[in-house]
């Protein structure tokens, strides 16, 4: 008899290929959250062991830096949703130095340093994304394990340019064109867009060795 997947949830298409493999369902589409539902669902539907919320993440807590993983104890937001304990555990034990703590999505892409300060001490938050509600509201649907493990990809201080929060597709690519618009129109952006991309590029390498740390642990343990 087959084992069923775990179906991962992501923003980026480059951040499905960082965990994609056998038993792994991995979706991308933090762009637009409508069509990323339907996809989960019909996932969902097909047979899943679990789902869990994958890649790079805001931090919204001073002390938290490029690199650092954040494991879901609960999520708030858009939905109140927690997260599976034996599985949360299992994930954290698998990544040295994970924190644990809540999270933050109501599919926003949140512009400016202040709300990211107010979020995150308004709701005892470690960070924010943009797919995890989406993820967790399926989850509850189903009936299914839920988990979030992210690697933080900006630190609290830091405000993603405009050239960036455009530069998401609805299917999770790179709208490199909106992002050549956005430098044209305002070009003192390149300088934050350039330490912003390397950042993500620091983000996707953890997202890459933290999917071979998490081996097995990735997998829902009920």
């Amino acid at each position: 008899m087959s084992v069923q997947p775990i179906i991962v949830v992501t923003g980026f298409t480059r951040e499905v290929r960082t965990v994609e493999g056998p038993g792994i369902v991995a979706i991308a589409g933090g762009g637009a959250p409508a069509q990323l539902e339907r996809a989960l669902d019909a996932a969902a539907a097909a047979g899943a062991r679990g789902i869990v919320s994958y890649g790079l993440t805001g931090g919204l807590a001073e002390g938290l830096r490029i690199g650092d993983w954040i494991v879901g104890d609960r999520l708030t937001g858009a939905i109140d949703h927690g997260c599976h304990p034996g599985w949360r555990d299992a994930i954290a034990a698998s990544l040295p130095g994970a924190r644990v703590g809540t999270f933050f999505a109501d599919g926003r892409m949140i512009d400016t340093v202040a709300e990211k300060r107010a979020l995150g001490e308004r709701h005892g938050a470690l960070a924010v994304d943009m797919e995890s509600h989406v993820a967790a509201k399926v989850a509850r649907a189903h009936d299914l394990p839920f988990a979030i493990v992210r690697i933080v990809s900006d630190e609290v201080g830091h405000l993603l340019p405009h050239a960036i929060t455009v530069s998401m597709r609805p299917d999770g690519g790179f709208h490199r064109e909106a992002m050549r618009q956005s430098l044209a129109d305002d070009p003192a952006q390149m300088r934050d867009v350039v330490q912003t991309m390397a950042q993500f590029a620091t983000g996707f390498r953890g997202l890459r060795r933290g999917a071979r740390l998490l081996g097995d642990g990735l997998a829902c343990p009920v």
